[in-house]
């Protein structure tokens, strides 16, 4: 990751968090961790889309959901956007799904939270008992004994085969021979 792109994202996530120290701890729950202005710490406006029903991976990493989308597929993305850049750490996100750093299904349980799908973090086991059986049409959970991801309207969320060293977006799907089952949101 190029310097300037770091300190960008550390200078803009240190400012959002200063003015979320500011903000009642309900407010911002109610919020789903979009700043004033429907901002959010990695900068995505909570209504820029792109056109079709394809999620967009931008140059820094983010994605911008499908104007088609679903609202709940919209905030998935977004919740996503918000930590595609935090350190991976074994463990991280199942105490809280707020945490300094995220393992595979941490990350993947913090995105479906976002989005109102998921009420409390589960591991990758329990991805692939999520939901109903199948690959989604907006949202397809993948989980194994050893590993999880999953991918939101054609881009895959994951913290492995991705850019840098922990969550992260990527065009191309995994091509490891576990065996994942297949899982997706009701309606999704």
């Amino acid at each position: 990751m190029p310097i300037s792109k770091k300190l960008t994202r550390r200078a803009g996530t240190t400012a959002a968090a200063v003015c979320l120290a500011f903000i009642p701890a309900s407010a911002q729950a109610e919020s789903g961790g979009v700043g004033p202005g429907g901002v959010s710490p990695s900068g995505q406006s909570a209504a820029e889309t792109v056109p079709g029903a394809k999620a967009k991976l931008t140059s820094d990493g983010r994605a911008i959901a499908p104007a088609s989308a679903p609202k709940a597929v919209k905030k998935v993305i977004a919740a996503a956007n918000r930590i595609e850049d935090k350190p991976y750490i074994y463990g991280g996100g199942h105490g809280s799904f707020n945490d300094k750093g995220y393992d595979c299904s941490g990350a993947a349980s913090y995105a479906l939270h976002g989005g109102g799908l998921l009420k409390a973090p589960i591991d990758s086991t329990g991805m692939s008992q999520y939901g109903e059986p199948g690959k989604g049409k907006w949202i397809s959970v993948y989980g194994a004994s050893s590993h999880g991801f999953i991918v939101v309207a054609g881009l895959r969320f994951d913290t492995s085969m991705t850019a840098g060293d922990g969550p992260g977006w990527s065009r191309s799907m995994r091509s490891t021979p576990e065996s994942y089952r297949v899982r997706h949101p009701a309606g999704l």
